[in-house]
């Protein structure tokens, strides 16, 4: 008995095509094996029926339902259905979605990265503002004290501050005062003032000559707190502050002008180059060549970038100057005009690698009286900007000729207008000439 299917009987094998065959023709399609498509025969039963080959020792053999020994109702589905292998859909394999090693990468969410990098950048913004603004307000050298000024001028419209130039030599070596030209002098004087008045309208910077002729007024000492009663004495503007300092000035400035001082700002020798180095220089137009010994000044005509032992030499010039100290003012409105504009371009306030340096220099030089801020002085430089701009004026105090100690003396009526406008914050209208 064979029970080999049809197809698959000895006598057919004896003619294969293949490998082993001695025959040149093909052998013919195997049969495969008939599947049922029905009930799995029940153990110990023939797949069709009869009697079960070989006797009952064959083990049930698994039901060829779905090809893989399940029946229609256990819930298995192979796939073979759907082209799919495995289980996976579209065919993958293992690999497919839903085993989680090959899940497709979720399309980025570019409107939440841009708000996750906007809220950086800002918080950064914000944390090294306010970090700068607390180093530099910490730098600040409040050692003027206007509560020590007595019998003030009432306060006008505005802000009116008072910038002055020493010849303080603090901090210097001896390499630098002699490079920079400055000398050695004992003490401090006042190489310069002016007064710059903001407010409503465009600013004002009034120049006060060094030589001009006033009356010293009574006063407090600033260290020893006594009391110094007027005595009708002329002299210099400068020796105010050669006398007592900064608060004698102001003391001085106010009582000769009657214009209220609301703020005090001094910077030295050495602060001034320093400021003038760390912005790159300061461009001016020299209108004629300056050659001055006593400042070291030798500059040729024309516009050209002054460093900073340049920019002192510039300022400082008088001697070398057809009207001496007058002139000598009106050089030095100019150049921190131009300095204020240096130092406010975007070039250098967005620049990290200038902007630090200039206000390092700045700030450790600075003198300012204890009520300034970082705005205070901020405003000043704007309104300086303003000056050099063409927004606002720059004049020297009006002076009527020389006093009879030599000294230069004021225009009284003139100096009466001036203050007038600045303490009710008009547009002045009076000339420095």
């Amino acid at each position: 008995m064979n029970d080999w299917p049809e197809g698959f009987s000895g006598d057919n094998r004896g003619r294969r095509y293949g490998r082993g065959s001695s025959s040149a023709q093909p052998e013919s399609a195997r049969v495969m094996r008939q599947v049922r498509r029905g009930p799995a025969a029940s153990p110990g039963q023939a797949p069709y029926g009869g009697a079960p080959p070989y006797g009952g020792g064959v083990p049930p053999q698994p039901s060829y339902v779905d090809g893989g020994g399940h029946g229609p109702g256990d819930g298995y589905d192979s796939g073979y259905n759907t082209g799919q292998v495995y289980g996976s859909p579209g065919g993958r394999g293992p690999g497919g979605p839903g085993d989680g090693m090959y899940e497709p990468r979720p399309a980025p969410n570019w409107r939440r990265r841009i708000k996750v990098t906007a809220i950086t950048l800002v918080t950064l913004l914000v944390v090294t503002s306010v970090g700068t603004y607390f180093w530099a307000d910490s730098k600040l050298n409040r050692e003027v004290d206007l509560s020590k000024v007595i019998d003030r001028p009432e306060a006008g419209e505005g802000t009116n501050y008072l910038i002055v130039g020493s010849d303080s030599r603090k901090g210097m070596s001896a390499e630098e005062k002699k490079k920079l030209h400055t000398g050695s002098a004992e003490g401090k004087r006042t190489d310069s003032m002016m007064i710059l008045h903001t407010g409503g309208g465009a600013p004002t910077l009034i120049s006060l000559p060094r030589d001009s002729n006033v009356t010293i007024p009574s006063f407090k000492g600033s260290d020893s707190g006594k009391f110094y009663p007027a005595t009708g004495r002329q002299t210099k503007l400068n020796a105010a502050y050669a006398e007592d300092g900064p608060e004698l000035l102001v003391r001085t400035v106010e009582a000769n002008t009657g214009l209220h001082i609301d703020h005090y700002v001094e910077i030295g020798f050495a602060g001034f180059a320093s400021i003038v180095d760390a912005v790159g220089g300061v461009e001016m137009d020299i209108p004629k060549d300056i050659k001055d010994t006593k400042s070291g000044a030798d500059l040729k005509k024309g516009r050209q970038t002054l460093d900073g032992e340049q920019a002192l030499a510039f300022v400082r010039t008088r001697y070398a100057l057809e009207g001496s100290d007058l002139d000598r003012t009106k050089n030095q409105q100019k150049f921190l005009s131009a300095l204020a504009n240096q130092v406010a371009t975007p070039g250098t306030i967005m620049n990290p690698f200038k902007l630090y340096p200039t206000m390092s220099a700045g700030l450790d030089t600075l003198v300012v009286d204890k009520d300034m801020g970082l705005f205070d002085l901020a405003s000043m430089f704007w309104a300086m900007k303003g000056v050099s701009g063409g927004d606002g004026k720059s004049m020297n105090m009006p002076i009527a000729g020389n006093a009879p100690n030599g000294n230069l003396q004021w225009n009284t009526a003139k100096v009466k207008t001036l203050v007038s406008q600045l303490k009710n914050d008009e547009t002045v209208t009076v000339s420095g000439n």
